[in-house]
Formats: structure tokens, sequence, C-alpha cells
């Protein structure tokens, strides 16, 4: 079966600056060091039935101020066919925002931008430049990767609206944006994927589950796919790794593995057995293969 990865990253630590993978600086967690080191595109192994046909690699902080660095690197040394998602400041003045966007875009792998909203989301969305360079970026057909807790009602009623007024951005919700374990906040983000699924330019990827339980369970990390796919629909949902970060659950093997055992033919002879969560070959390709190919451009 073939995968394409539409979230990971790769590090080189001496030629990048990677501020947050330092021990010093935030986040700080006790498995840092399990990531700290460099990583390439020959980490990435796969063993039958799985086959590694591409991926996405998403900015991991190379060089927050010249970030077509990170994209330069990747090029000279990537052989694999990639992607890339490059990090670009969406509350920079348009000149600036175009500048950037255009030493981006000469780059051949580019195919859209990540700004990290977070904790800041809703002052990021109410900067006036937000709305217009997430327009700019739309009108260079270029996407938007969206990190932020969808359990945050208020921040997603803003992103609604600019999502109204700019129908032709396609924006991809990074690691299915925040599910918790917290049964309110749950709830909350159940609602608001709803909500965002009504756009029919919005992708949903899950993945980073290890960053919210490095103990998480099968289980519910299906749960959790299965409400992506019943909000948004088979067609607009991608599974991913967030390598090298899944590493504090699991090997990269297992972790398809497990996005393996969604499948009705696999999951008779597994624990999971008894889940009514199923998906058939040709709809586990989709999750895992096509939805990426399209939506990253392969």
């Amino acid at each position: 079966m073939k995968i394409i990865d539409p979230h990971l990253h790769l590090f080189d630590l001496k030629k990048g600056n990677y501020q947050w993978l330092r021990e010093d600086n935030p986040p700080f967690c006790p498995d840092k060091h399990l990531i700290a080191k460099n990583f390439s595109e020959h980490n990435l192994t796969l063993a039958a039935p799985l086959t590694l046909a591409g991926f996405v690699h998403i900015e991991a902080g190379f060089d927050n101020e010249q970030p077509w660095r990170e994209i330069a690197w990747l090029e000279n040394t990537c052989n694999m066919d990639f992607r890339s998602i490059a990090l670009l400041d969406i509350t920079l003045p348009k000149a600036l925002f175009l500048l950037a966007l255009e030493k981006l875009t000469s780059y051949k792998s580019v195919v859209g931008i990540r700004y990290i909203l977070d904790d800041d989301t809703i002052a990021i969305l109410n900067d006036n430049n937000s709305q217009a360079n997430l327009a700019t970026l739309a009108e260079s057909k270029l996407s938007f990767e969206l990190q932020m807790s969808l359990a945050n009602s208020l921040a997603v009623d803003r992103l609604m609206t600019i999502l109204s007024v700019t129908p032709n951005l396609m924006l991809c919700i990074n690691h299915a944006g925040w599910p918790t374990q917290n049964h309110v906040e749950y709830a909350h983000w159940l609602q608001n994927i709803e909500r965002l699924a009504s756009f029919e330019n919005v992708f949903i990827k899950c993945s980073g589950f290890e960053m919210i339980d490095k103990h998480y369970s099968a289980s519910w990390q299906h749960k959790v796919i299965n409400q992506c796919i019943e909000k948004f629909g088979v067609a607009r949902v991608m599974l991913a790794s967030n390598f090298p970060l899944s590493l504090w659950h699991a090997s990269y093997q297992d972790t398809w593995g497990s996005y393996l055992a969604l499948a009705k033919n696999e999951l008779a002879e597994t624990k999971l057995a008894g889940t009514t969560f199923l998906y058939n070959a040709e709809q586990l390709q989709q999750l895992c293969f096509s939805n990426a190919q399209q939506f990253y451009k392969f």
C-alpha cells in the first residue's frame, strides 16, 4: 500500500537554528532529547505492506528569520518526491509578506505556508494584516496550515469570519485541531470541527496524538479519526505521522501500522477487532495517499 506522509519534520542541527529543540527553551518536556537530533529522509523506513511514495515537510523552525533557507536545504538534500510547507508570518505588513512569499515560491517544492497560532490564535486572526495576507495566499494558489485548538469557540468564530470572505483559501487543520481527553473541551472540539467542515475548502489532518498524550490508546486515536471522517467525509481527511515527534509513542512503522488497523481486513486478528470504525481498502488509500496527493499537488 502506497503512502504519502503529509506531515513530518526533518532536522539538521548543524545547519538550522531549531530554537524550540534546545533544552533550555520551551516547550519544556522530559523526552525532548529523543527528537533533538538529525533526521533525514533515510529515517523514514517502512516495511511491507507499506511503501512511502512521498512526504510533505512542514516547517520546523530551521530559520524563522529566513525561512527559505530551510527549503533550500531540503531541496539540496532530499531525493524522494516531496512538497514543502514553509514558515511565513501572516501578520507581516503586505509588502514584506509579498517579498517573503516571492522568495519562498521560487523553490519548486513550496505549496503552502504555516504560521502557528495556538496560544495567540485570537490576536493573530484579529490582526488586520492576517486576513489580507490569507487572501493573497489564496490568490497565489497556496494553502495554509492551521495549528490552533478547535475547542476555542471564540477563535473558531473569528476563523469562520475569515473563511467566509476568503472562499478560495485551501486550508488544512493540523493535528486534528488538538482534540483533548477533557470531556467538556472535547465536546466543543466536536462542535467546531462540524462547523468548519461546512467549508468545502477546509481539510483536516489527523496526527500529533503523542503531543496530547504520549501514552494514548489506539481506540481513542481511532475514535478521533472516525469523528473527523464523519464530519469532513473521507475525501477531506488525511492521516499523517508528525515524525519525529511520533517517536515519543511508537516507531515510524508502528505509527502507520496503527492507521492500517482501521482497515476491515486488518482488524480481525487484533485487539481492536470489536471496533465499529472500519474502512475498506479504497477509503484507506484515500486517507493515506490520494487525498494528500491531490491537496499538496503531487
